[in-house]
């Protein structure tokens, strides 16, 4: 039996697969969702999907084959029944997911670097890939997660997507999406992210001190989300949205510049693109928050819906300006991040 090897990033396709998170996907896209969901937004039967999983590979498989699955690590997961193997239009799909056909941008890199030859069919999984400890004791399929929450009562559950460690404007966000909700998932993004990220071993450390002394326990799942970034801005906004769907949410946080990445998407973009989209067919109902800052004046926490004052009193850091302030072992202000999770952070850098 032919066997083929998946890299990292494919990896964790295969993982959201298996796991249920990319329902209704059983495997690797063939050219015609390819194409419909590069085009229109959506699988051939018009169900909506932004972005496609796909398997490119130059690997000596054939039409019909049943093909033997491994992890980039190298762990047996199960077997790929080949139906289609076809070339994609890696340009066209650049331009219709990330809007770009710059290379610089770390999407439309993968695919570049991928190729254009893909093979589809179905999986049939038979392990799901490993991970650390750390992970795993958060770890909730889809179907665990919804167990939970109804062994929780919970009818209106909000799902907070984060690939960064939450500052306080994340946990203002959070915590008031969770005033009309019964219940708040926080499901950090633990696949393969971009050269530059804050790892994930390190990201959780910070969550579990949230957990710990800042999020009320019954109401309150934190749950690792095992994919990776595609940086697709607005139409990661909305694939983010059918995974949690598919978790059991019913709610879905979209902030400020959602799975974007330099200067390719308009800092709105990401909750405007669901102006396009019927919200009932899609299962799952967004809710739209703008930049959250502490303002001095309130003394309190806000966003320009909320606040009156003007960028002289806001608490505000740039990703850069916080970097250079770790790198140098100082704590940023109370206003901007919990003094624990800047420990932890600084802790990180130092022994980077």
């Amino acid at each position: 039996m032919p066997s083929l090897q998946l890299n990292e990033r494919q990896t964790a396709d295969f993982e959201m697969i298996g796991n249920g998170g990319f329902a209704p996907l059983t495997g690797p896209q063939g050219s015609a969702d390819w194409k419909s969901v590069v085009e229109r937004m959506t699988l051939e039967n018009g169900e909506y999907w932004p972005i496609p999983i796909t398997l490119a590979t130059d690997a000596e498989v054939s039409e019909g084959d049943t093909v033997e699955i491994t992890s980039d690590e190298g762990m047996a997961l199960g077997t790929l029944k080949v139906s289609e193997i076809f070339e994609r239009d890696i340009n066209a799909e650049a331009e219709g997911v990330y809007l770009t056909t710059d290379t610089e941008h770390p999407g439309v890199a993968a695919l570049h670097e991928e190729g254009a030859r893909c093979v589809a069919g179905s999986y049939e999984v038979k392990a799901l890939p490993d991970h650390e400890d750390a992970f795993m004791q958060r770890y909730l399929s889809p179907e665990e997660s919804k167990k939970a929450f109804a062994e929780r009562g919970w009818k209106r559950i909000v799902a907070f997507q984060t690939r960064n460690p939450i500052h306080r404007a994340h946990e203002y966000v959070t915590k008031t999406a969770l005033e009309i909700t019964d219940g708040l998932m926080i499901h950090p993004l633990i696949g393969k992210t971009k050269e530059g990220d804050i790892p994930a071993e390190v990201r959780m450390q910070c969550y579990e001190v949230l957990m710990k002394d800042y999020y009320p326990d019954d109401r309150v799942i934190l749950n690792v989300f095992p994919s990776k970034m595609h940086y697709a801005g607005p139409r990661e906004a909305v694939l983010h949205a059918i995974a949690r769907r598919n978790y059991g949410a019913t709610h879905f946080i979209v902030g400020r510049d959602h799975a974007g990445v330099g200067d390719y998407y308009g800092t709105y973009d990401a909750q405007k693109i669901f102006d396009e989209i019927d919200i009932d067919k899609l299962g799952i109902q967004p809710l739209f928050f703008e930049h959250s800052f502490w303002c001095n004046r309130c003394e309190g926490m806000g966003s320009g819906k909320t606040c009156p004052h003007g960028a002289e009193d806001h608490v505000f850091l740039s990703g850069t300006k916080v970097r250079e302030m770790l790198d140098n072992g100082e704590i940023p202000p109370q206003e901007f991040s919990r003094p624990e999770v800047a420990q932890i952070l600084i802790d990180a850098y130092s022994k980077a």
